[in-house]
């Protein structure tokens, strides 16, 4: 009997696939019909003036670490957190103290690790029983559509959720900055969350005994260049499950797509920055006053692009709902409540479609109007 330690917690199982890296490397002008999709099942990508000078919000997170929360400073760039998460779902942030040597050198060995030959990945793919190591997510049938993309996804912490025989096969250089990489992540994600519990008015030990030993996934894209990048999508529209998503765009290829009012704005890579996102568990949390948004990537014919995600949610034993010290101020639960495990198996059963999981979880007797 293997012990529960080495193979550490599955939320879920994804059916095999094959690789979209290898099948690229063919010189094809098509792509296979498994990966065209309709254009009903695609994003209408938009080019107007109007959207074209949307971008998501930048938040400067030395303000909010390192100055006093008296002063007005601080108060203007709270005010815009609370506006992005509120308004957009989505902002980049910039001086967010992850050093620039880790992310270089974090960066070259995920780089590395997509380059290994397939019969080295053939050992870290998927098995049946669990979505960790290479493939895809959300595939539920042999009928489905899939993504143009590959991605390794592993569970990082806390330690004891972790599939330890998947670890000891990884890169040696790999696993060091992925360890290092994982520990900055966790730090970063409770640091904000600590910012968004004081612009929201959430209890601050409520908000800590939630996230302080949070699950944290992680989730390694990549998306080969596309024959047909007008008929493939790299990730289908989704939003995240998760609390908070962190993103590191490895190179500068553009991609990433966000629904706003309807439209789809491109985010564009700042250097040094990271992207944060609201997951459905912080629209929950936060009594539907935060919105986790629809997003989606798109490829592109001559460039491959990289990106790492790194999903942070509540601790394993907590009870995911809405903060009780929110529900007091607002005089109303938007939301039910799970535990997080029985929470991650129901979302990962399901086909990643727009946010359907999140209208699962809504108390349907709530007044829209309290708020």
């Amino acid at each position: 009997m293997e012990n529960h330690m080495d193979v550490g917690i599955s939320f879920g199982r994804s059916l095999i696939v094959p690789s979209v890296q290898e099948l690229a490397k063919q010189s094809m002008t098509k792509i296979p019909p498994r990966y065209v999709r309709q254009d009903h099942e695609k994003p209408l990508l938009t080019s107007s003036d109007d959207t074209s000078i949307l971008s998501v919000p930048v938040i400067d997170l030395h303000i909010l670490f390192s100055i006093d929360s008296q002063s007005s400073t601080y108060s203007y760039e709270l005010s815009k957190l609370h506006t992005a998460a509120k308004e957009w779902g989505f902002f980049q942030v910039i001086n967010h103290g992850i050093s620039e040597s880790l992310l270089e050198d974090f960066k070259r060995e995920v780089l590395s690790f997509f380059k290994l030959p397939m019969e080295e990945k053939q050992k870290l793919w998927q098995k049946e029983d669990s979505q960790e190591g290479f493939g895809q997510l959300f595939v539920v049938s042999e009928e489905q559509k899939l993504d143009w993309c590959d991605m390794f996804y592993v569970n990082t912490l806390p330690h004891n959720i972790r599939n330890s025989k998947l670890f000891q096969k990884l890169p040696p250089v790999l696993r060091e900055k992925l360890e290092a990489y994982s520990t900055d992540m966790k730090k970063l994600a409770k640091a904000i969350l600590g910012e968004m519990a004081k612009a929201l008015g959430i209890d601050g030990e409520e908000m800590s005994e939630l996230f302080d030993d949070g699950v944290q996934l992680m989730r390694m894209n990549y998306y080969p260049p596309c024959p047909e990048p007008e008929s493939a999508l790299g990730i289908s529209p989704h939003s995240d499950a998760t609390g908070l998503t962190i993103l590191y765009q490895l190179n500068e290829t553009d991609g990433l797509q966000v629904r706003k009012e309807g439209n789809w704005v491109s985010v564009k890579p700042l250097p040094n920055a990271l992207v944060v996102n609201i997951g459905d568990i912080m629209e929950i949390v936060s009594n539907g006053v935060y919105k986790s948004i629809e997003h989606c990537a798109t490829v592109q014919s001559n460039k491959e692009r990289l990106s790492v995600a790194t999903f942070y949610s509540s601790s394993m034993g907590a009870e995911l709902g809405p903060a009780k010290s929110l529900v007091e101020q607002h005089n109303v639960a938007k939301f039910q409540r799970l535990t997080l495990e029985e929470y991650y198996k129901g979302f990962f059963d399901r086909k990643l479609k727009g946010k359907s999981y999140l209208e699962f979880m809504k108390l349907e007797d709530f007044n829209e109007n309290v708020i």
